[in-house]
């Protein structure tokens, strides 16, 4: 990484290898580490004692909390928010004598989802957009869009719009207390009208 023309800020004890891209605005804080080939887009911010793998690619305005490892296979589109000491998984099955470097499973972070603390995320579980995943829940398969879910195994159990409030549906209708945005659910699946 150039050091030239940096516009991003560092701090001293962060390291960040050689060979990253890192958007301009993004901020890396005490003790982090930003491995190579890694995409790290504009307005991020990233905590203390966050490790960021090679190849793992993050949108920009990406919030990740301290003590969060992004594991290579691992993409956050734009807006996602990581919890602290969240976790992600990127190998089904894990074991020290085996390398399965080749074996990682790709995890897609969608745009706007929140990923609460100390939630596990096991790998090849897509997260849909604007998905809410509480505290300490463990998610083993795919998240729809808007798709509130909580507990071990990770159950939905509502939806939430894309300001982050509970969405109470009626007749297929639901409405943002802050947003006034209009939430349609039909086949089990919301989308905002725009």
């Amino acid at each position: 990484m150039s050091e030239e023309k940096k516009e991003f800020f560092v701090h001293e004890t962060a390291i960040v290898d050689e060979g990253c891209e890192i958007g301009k605005g993004t901020k890396i804080w005490h003790f982090s580490h930003i491995m190579p080939h890694c995409k790290i887009g504009e307005n991020c911010n990233i905590g203390q004692n966050v490790v960021v793998s090679p190849d793992v690619v993050l949108g920009n305005n990406v919030k990740v909390q301290n003590n969060v490892s992004i594991y290579t296979g691992v993409i956050c589109e734009d807006d996602v928010f990581l919890g602290p000491s969240m976790v992600f998984t990127n190998v089904m099955n894990p074991r020290s004598a085996v390398n399965r470097r080749n074996q990682y499973l790709r995890t897609l972070v969608k745009k706007g989802a929140s990923i609460g603390a100390n939630a596990t995320i096991v790998c090849g579980n897509p997260i849909g957009e604007y998905a809410f995943i509480g505290a300490g829940a463990v998610v083993t398969k795919e998240v729809p869009a808007y798709a509130l879910l909580v507990g071990n195994p990770a159950k939905q159990i509502g939806w939430m719009s894309s300001y982050g409030h509970r969405l109470e549906f009626k007749d297929g209708m639901a409405t943002c207390p802050e947003s006034g945005e209009v939430y349609k659910l039909e086949n089990n699946k919301v989308t905002r009208i725009q």
